[in-house]
């Protein structure tokens, strides 16, 4: 692992000059990886939370957090005890300063503090890109006492769907929904996390080929079943070939309620 933390050019991920500390991440990272007991999981702590992931005085976070969170899930599995409560407390912090900071950039959209560039999207929402990592190590955080099911459930609000397919609406199917005769498509794909249930309807962001479109009828036409990701959306006000993929879709206003 250290290694692979070497191996990152801290130095070369955005962030606002006066509070993102580069050497902090790697420093930092190494120090947890190689901590042996409280004070020294303390101390790298302090330094991945002081600049070097996130600022914990301001509330800010950085991309570097999305690129070190595969290390801090690794340091949580096989690390020491003391350091493995760090890394979660790290990421639990970090989701929650990107969900905030997406809520403060809502109008502007200010990719320099809220986005990440993915191998899915270019410019992924960085509380989304977390929540990826995040389910990426379910085993590991059901498995990490009540801190690691409770990340898992926040990373489930931050759903992401992977268009496989996508075909006009039906004549006639969206009477009585808002929309009008074959306004709109419906789009099969692969669903990551929890769509919420309770009004039926999210906007969305569409991400496809280094564009952001914002939807605001987005339904879940077929929910998953038999424990396999395959589900179908509804969506408002779009033309199947403004799905074709490579198109991701992600949730929206991450600033709303999120249960």
């Amino acid at each position: 692992m250290l290694n692979a933390i070497e191996a990152v050019d801290w130095g070369r991920l955005p962030g606002p000059a006066d509070l993102y500390r580069p050497d902090h991440a790697a420093t930092g990272l190494r120090a947890l990886a190689a901590a042996t007991g409280l004070v020294q999981a303390a101390d790298a702590g302090a330094l991945l939370a002081g600049g070097g992931l996130l600022h914990d005085h301001s509330g800010a976070v950085f991309p570097a957090a999305v690129t070190a969170a595969p290390f801090l899930l690794a340091i949580a599995w096989h690390g020491h005890p003391q350091a493995g409560a760090t890394a979660l407390g790290l990421l639990d912090d970090a989701l929650a300063f990107a969900t905030r900071a997406t809520r403060a950039t809502r109008a502007t959209r200010d990719g320099r503090r809220t986005r990440v560039a993915t191998p899915y999207a270019e410019a992924a929402p960085i509380c989304c890109a977390l929540a990826d990592h995040l389910r990426g190590g379910a085993d590991l955080l059901a498995a990490s006492g009540r801190e690691g099911k409770w990340l898992l459930a926040e990373a489930a609000e931050h759903w992401r769907f992977d268009v496989q397919e996508a075909v006009a609406v039906a004549e006639g199917e969206g009477e009585g929904e808002g929309e009008g005769e074959g306004d709109g498509a419906v789009a099969f794909g692969v669903l990551a996390g929890r769509f919420p249930g309770d009004d039926g309807t999210q906007a969305a962001e569409l991400h496809r080929l280094g564009r952001i479109a914002f939807l605001e009828q987005v339904v879940l036409h077929y929910p998953p079943e038999d424990g396999t990701p395959d589900a179908c959306l509804r969506i408002g006000g779009v033309r199947p070939d403004e799905l074709v993929s490579p198109a991701v879709l992600f949730r929206a206003r991450c600033d709303g309620p999120m249960h």
